[in-house]
């Protein structure tokens, strides 16, 4: 018996990421803005999945299938951007990663929590941290399940105030991470704002100046499905979009809102990384996250989102290079972010070699996207809107876990200066 379960433990490894055969990933490095917009148009053109995304002067990671191998060099070759290979084989280096991802951090920089940060957590723990938190801290926090996902998990939100909601007068700021699945450490600095919001209060005027909204896990089936079965999977994992969604499953959250959605994005098909849905809110994670903000619009004060990777806060617009009405407000709370994360990182001997940056979200990318929750919420009224890119790279497609807890403590710090700088201006 022990011989055959070791034999179908070595087929399934064998066989997992077998879609990713052929694959190669590239560096590649725009020396300028024209060169950063070339290479979003073909993002789009080719369907290319940038793990780690490209700047001016920045690294970025791209995966490419083989059948636009050679397209791809050639069109950098023309327009002289730099490139070089970062892996001949896609597939062996996500069953590395894979491995480095689940172990534990032997890091002896730890934070005394319910929920340890030496690892990635699954979306049961995650639930469960939510719920204990709840229970053990009733005055202050509440724990709301939405919505359910299209697989049936539950979708966990805390609410955290020092009023039970039921002051009018508090503004609000709301906080989501894991919006795509692969992401997973976008997921840890919510987590940890629940701690520093709840068991270990050091900054007491966050509570009483705001509510708070918080939902580590927006996309739960698709983080569930990159932790047990793909960690390069992103999309939602629903089968309603189109014919082709039995086999190719799920849509993009983050294309999916009723603003701009599809204008700019690619029209392409279930099976590309980045398909916006048959329709707005065809996904049900992103109605959760619009019913969420339309419930709370009337004392929405600042809507942040993690996302990974490029060390960027980024605010409206990304559906183009246009500026939102409320630019310099969003810039000067976007400097007070990005300077306490950056301050918080030097002072601290953070291993990370590149510092947050900030601008509009359409500029600091070189392309436009349509469909996004940040553009949509600042669309309803949401006078801030921040989508916070956590740090990535260092040669991999994705961050080992001895990096959250330096990741967790500088996002800290932006979100406090951002909501004091935020009560300041309003």
């Amino acid at each position: 018996m022990k011989a055959f379960l070791l034999v179908c433990l070595v087929v399934v490894t064998s066989a997992k990421y077998e879609e990713y055969a052929g694959w190669k990933s590239y560096y590649v490095r725009p020396s300028n803005y024209d060169q950063l917009t070339y290479l979003g148009n073909l993002v789009q053109k080719l369907n290319l999945d940038f793990i780690n995304h490209a700047y001016v002067d920045q690294d970025g990671i791209v995966i490419v299938h083989p059948e636009v191998q050679r397209q791809f060099l050639k069109n950098l070759e023309d327009y002289n951007i730099e490139f070089r290979v970062h892996s001949n084989d896609v597939r062996e280096q996500l069953l590395k990663e894979e491995e480095v991802l689940f172990k534990e951090s032997s890091s002896k920089n730890t934070i005394n929590s319910r929920l340890s940060y030496d690892r990635y957590h699954t979306t049961d723990d995650i639930e469960n941290y939510l719920r204990e938190i709840a229970a053990a801290y009733p005055r202050v926090a509440k724990l709301e399940i939405p919505s359910n996902t299209f697989e049936g998990r539950p979708i966990p939100m805390l609410k955290v105030s020092t009023t039970n909601f039921e002051d009018k007068s508090k503004p609000i700021i709301m906080i989501d991470g894991g919006i795509h699945g692969r992401e997973w450490l976008t997921i840890p600095p919510v987590t940890y704002a629940i701690h520093k919001l709840v068991e270990n209060v050091t900054e007491p005027d966050l509570l009483d100046r705001y509510d708070w909204i918080l939902l580590p896990m927006a996309n739960p089936d698709s983080f569930n499905f990159s932790i047990v079965t793909s960690v390069v999977w992103q999309k939602t994992r629903s089968t309603d979009n189109h014919p082709l969604s039995v086999v190719c499953l799920g849509a993009d959250v983050d294309r999916n809102f009723d603003f701009n959605w599809r204008d700019l994005g690619p029209e392409g098909t279930p099976c590309t990384p980045l398909y916006p849905g048959n329709r707005p809110f065809s996904e049900v994670e992103t109605r959760n996250l619009r019913d969420i903000l339309h419930e709370n619009l009337d004392r929405l004060r600042m809507y942040i989102s993690f996302d990974s990777f490029g060390t960027k806060v980024m605010y409206p617009w990304g559906y183009d290079a246009s500026l939102s009405n409320r630019a310099l407000v969003l810039h000067t709370v976007g400097v007070s972010i990005t300077e306490a994360m950056n301050k918080y990182a030097e002072d601290n001997n953070h291993p990370f070699p590149l510092g947050y940056q900030v601008g509009s979200e359409a500029i600091v990318r070189g392309y436009t996207v349509g469909g996004m929750s940040t553009d949509y919420a600042h669309y309803l009224g949401v006078p801030l809107v921040f989508k916070i890119e956590v740090h990535g790279f260092f040669g991999a497609y994705f961050m080992p876990p001895q990096y959250i807890v330096p990741t967790v403590l500088e996002a800290w710090e932006g979100i406090v200066a951002g909501a004091r700088r935020a009560a300041d201006m309003f």
